[in-house]
């Protein structure tokens, strides 16, 4: 198991964010935020995907008016998204926003982003200080010559000692880049000197191919440091289309297992049960259960037995048939049309044991959406 870097721990709505606590997959909505219903639509159909936070873009008065419909809808923390206009942060921390996200480069003058944190601080509301390229300070861009990592982890750097100064403690700080070297090194170089949270992304990954790709290179390889507390995979798409891929990448960096993992072997020419077929199957069964166990489905005789020591359950399959295993050990062979209930029966039972033992997962109880 991947080893989490310390950080202090951040109260975010009936979360908290922080070593201590899960790595958090949010997402932002893409919805008119004036427009309450379809916002709102869009907050349930996040929540039903799973997402465990939710950001939303105020811009406007009129979006700012509609902060307390949003929250009364949500079961997860609102996080009001803030650009340019510190009166909208101002009027999100007084509506009562769990956090609230500023690109301290955007949001002003220092006397306003003072007075943002000022209103945070006496309000106990979180803060999310985002740092990008494209709007550095210009000291700093004199100073490396280029939004080098470096320099955005000094900006970062910067704004955190200043809001600790007001005496904001509850802080997370995000860096992002579109581009996944310099994501992965300006995240690691943060961890290095601050204990403050991180929410971790590739912003701008593109479309849900390969930005999916491009988001578990960057954000896998920041969370197999242990660094990481909070994910987004931004994708150009509905926003409900990045939970799954988050949680995917999730689970298999190892950092928080909810699900079940299907490992199975690609196709070759030894195979002669309907592979595809069968793990498809699983896969749709299996739909709905977080229980964090390693099921092997593989083709055949060769290697099978062999690998499947290194899953919790699994089945070798060969000749219209499979060996069911446990840890390895063989347990009984199946013909082929019985593979999946053998192989489903045997997950309940892991469960039902696992559940009277209180010992359902490492990382967090099996329970099933």
């Amino acid at each position: 198991m991947v080893e989490r870097r310390p950080t202090i721990q951040v109260p975010v709505g009936k979360l908290v964010i922080g070593s201590e606590h899960p790595v958090r997959v949010q997402s932002m909505t893409n919805t008119d935020s004036r427009d309450v219903d379809a916002t709102v639509a869009q907050i349930r159909s996040l929540q039903e995907a799973g997402c465990e936070l939710i950001r939303i873009t105020i811009p406007d008065i009129e979006s700012a008016r509609n902060i307390p419909a949003f929250m009364r809808a949500m079961d997860v923390p609102f996080i009001a998204d803030i650009h340019f206009n510190h009166k909208m942060a101002l009027a999100a921390i007084e509506a009562g926003s769990h956090k609230v996200r500023i690109n301290p480069g955007n949001i002003g003058s220092e006397a306003k982003v003072r007075e943002v944190l000022e209103a945070a601080r006496d309000k106990g509301t979180a803060m999310r200080i985002g740092v990008n390229s494209g709007s550095l300070e210009k000291d700093l861009l004199d100073k490396h010559g280029w939004p080098s990592p470096e320099a955005l982890v000094e900006s970062a750097l910067r704004h955190v000692a200043y809001a600790r100064d007001v005496g904001v403690e509850k802080i997370i700080v995000s860096i992002k880049s579109t581009d996944v070297p310099s994501a992965v090194t300006a995240n690691t170089l943060f961890a290095e000197q601050s204990d403050v949270p991180l929410h971790v992304g590739i912003t701008e990954a593109g479309d849900p191919d390969y930005g999916a790709v491009k988001s578990a290179a960057g954000i896998g390889a920041i969370l197999l440091k242990g660094i990481g507390d909070t994910i987004r995979v931004s994708l150009t798409s509905d926003p409900e289309v990045e939970i799954p891929v988050a949680f995917d990448i999730l689970k298999c960096t190892g950092v928080r297992v909810i699900s079940p993992e299907i490992i199975a072997c690609p196709t070759c020419g030894r195979i002669d049960i309907d592979l595809e077929a069968i793990v498809a199957e699983v896969k749709q069964r299996l739909d709905r259960c977080t229980l964090p166990v390693k099921i092997s489905v593989l083709g055949c005789a060769v290697n099978g037995p062999g690998e499947a020591k290194e899953s919790d359950i699994g089945i070798a399959g060969g000749a219209g048939e499979g060996l069911l295993f446990r840890k390895g050990k063989t347990i009984r062979k199946v013909p082929e049309s019985q593979i999946v209930d053998a192989l489903i029966e045997e997950i309940a039972e892991l469960e039902r044991e696992r559940a009277a033992e209180g010992t359902a997962g490492a990382n967090e109880p099996a329970v099933t959406r």
